[in-house]
């Protein structure tokens, strides 16, 4: 019994030895198989690269003559339809007097003061762009630009924000002009 306690705590202690040894062992073996498997790859890849045939071209006097092309419609069209739709869009979108797009504001708040100022350090600073000054009860709100689309807007957004860090793109209904 004593002698069986003996090889148990000797195999406790050999055990973590012997697999710290594995390891190490098939880390040096697997390190030196992938350096001396990666010099030797080779591969020719040619065989699946696609093949171009040049092309023939005929020279000729050009004294074939074409035969004009007929026009032929289709079996199945629908443009009869799609013109009594697009002529019903088109009669709601004249009876509106605005379209949805965007526009940067650059300040919102309750003095017409500021309103003033924040146009006229936009003016000084970006000439090209044009702003509006709105009132909404009990708000004074100076706007830029008319857009769109949101892309178009954030073009000038960026130019916009160096100057008012407030600035936001939001959502306008744009007057159409007719």
């Amino acid at each position: 019994m004593h002698r069986d306690r003996l090889i148990m705590q000797q195999s406790r202690i050999s055990f973590p030895i012997i697999l710290i040894a594995i390891v190490l062992a098939g880390c040096a073996t697997q390190k030196s198989s992938t350096t001396s498997t990666q010099s030797k790859y080779s591969e020719d890849l040619s065989i699946w690269r696609p093949k171009v045939e040049p092309a023939i071209v005929e020279i000729t006097n050009g004294t074939e003559e074409r035969k004009p092309t007929v026009y032929i419609e289709p079996k199945y069209a629908v443009n009869e339809k799609i013109d009594v739709v697009l002529d019903s869009i088109d009669r709601y979108n004249l009876s509106r007097n605005f379209i949805e797009g965007f526009t940067i504001q650059i300040y919102t708040g309750l003095k017409r003061e500021d309103a003033l100022a924040a146009k006229k350090q936009l003016t000084s600073s970006l000439p090209t762009l044009e702003a509006d000054i709105q009132y909404a009860q009990p708000n004074f709100k100076v706007k830029v630009g008319k857009y769109y689309n949101r892309l178009d807007a954030q073009q000038d957004y960026s130019e916009v924000k160096r100057y008012f860090n407030t600035a936001i793109i939001v959502p306008e209904k744009l007057p159409i002009g007719k």
